[in-house]
């Protein structure tokens, strides 16, 4: 937390090796939570790109008052949502649905995922509701406090817990219905 805070004071004075540490630092978990939201890497590269790229022009502004990799974090997920709203509006999908998971082929989060055990969490991660996959993700992946989780969603608390908790019930049964297969 201190190295952020100094590494964000040297880039607001002009620091480039500062940024480069900062994207260095970040850039992988930025990417991996990209893609867990998505689904989709290329979709995931643009939105850490556009957030990248917003923390450059805005840097002038930027104060930190919390932790960096959770201020990230949060305008990840805040793009990636606004993704998937841009999507559903164009495809006229419910809610509730998601864009639909890429190829396994070249994918990025191939090379993540290592093992069967997994894959069939990234796999049952996917078939979450958006909004529950963002929760689950949000507060296991990155360990984001609910408080957190429920202000970058703009919804009460209570209601980010209940979606952490129905979003583990229905991971569950997921994997556990595979298991029995």
């Amino acid at each position: 937390m201190l190295e952020d805070r100094l590494l964000v004071w040297k880039f607001k004075r002009g620091g480039k090796d500062a940024f480069c540490r900062i994207y260095e630092k970040y850039r992988d978990d930025l990417l991996r939570l990209a893609i867990s939201l998505l689904s989709e890497s290329e979709a995931a590269e643009d939105v850490v790109h556009d957030v990248f790229a917003s923390f450059i022009r805005n840097a002038g502004q930027f104060r930190l008052t919390g932790s960096l990799r959770g201020y990230l974090a949060t305008c990840v997920a805040n793009r990636a949502r606004n993704a998937n709203r841009a999507y559903r509006r164009r495809h006229g999908s419910r809610s509730d649905e998601t864009p639909p998971t890429a190829s396994n082929a070249a994918r990025p989060d191939r090379w993540i995922i290592c093992s069967d055990e997994l894959k069939r969490l990234n796999d049952a991660l996917a078939k979450l509701p958006y909004e529950q996959r963002e929760t689950v993700i949000l507060r296991a992946q990155l360990g984001m406090k609910f408080g957190r989780i429920a202000k970058s969603q703009g919804i009460p608390i209570k209601t980010a817990q209940s979606r952490y908790r129905i979003g583990l019930d229905k991971l569950r049964s997921q994997l556990n219905s595979e298991a029995t297969k």
